[in-house]
């Protein structure tokens, strides 16, 4: 397996985000590269579109934290994503980007249309968020490639941060993206 390095669509349209992400830019561009290698790896059964539709994806899915400054994101983020598809006359991507998105944060296991990305997608996002601890059976070097090429650059200490801002104002919702 082969770490891919760019991906020109998510570069692209992620950089259109620059000014929102301000100096957490390159934190963001790397979790979305680390977890656009995973869930490509894990994506065995690729069709055509799948390199595009993880792209898109990957460099929407956490973004409503920064464009409407809110951890609870998922909506936000999958808002951004569909103006997105429609504007790229991809709308009928939507579904399945929307679940992709909606999805990623979920503890168990998408059953509900194993013919989609959405579970690749899942597992992507916990194989970075954990570290590379869980790794979903990708080769070890190949998960430390990637972590490797892609540093974490403070993604991961500002989430943590996020969540106690979160936990201080919403004690019994701390992580409103989480399900079961």
């Amino acid at each position: 397996m082969n770490v891919l390095t760019d991906s020109a669509l998510l570069d692209e349209v992620l950089a259109t985000y620059r000014q929102v992400l301000t100096v957490d830019y390159d934190a963001y561009r790397n979790h979305c590269m680390r977890v656009f290698n995973f869930c490509l790896a894990l994506s065995v059964d690729r069709m055509a579109d799948a390199e595009e539709k993880i792209a898109i994806a990957s460099l929407f899915h956490d973004l409503g934290i920064w464009t409407d400054k809110t951890f609870d994101y998922i909506l936000p983020s999958q808002l951004l994503a569909r103006r997105y598809l429609e504007k790229s006359d991809r709308a009928a991507w939507y579904d399945e980007i929307e679940a992709m998105i909606g999805e990623h944060h979920k503890l168990t296991r998408y059953r509900a249309d194993s013919s989609t990305l959405v579970e690749a997608f899942r597992k992507a996002d916990w194989i970075d968020v954990s570290g590379g601890l869980l790794r979903f059976r990708l080769p070890d070097d190949f998960v430390t490639d990637v972590l490797e090429a892609f540093p974490n650059a403070g993604f991961h200490k500002k989430l943590l941060a996020l969540s106690v801002e979160r936990l201080k104002t919403h004690p019994f919702s701390p992580l409103p993206m989480m399900k079961l």
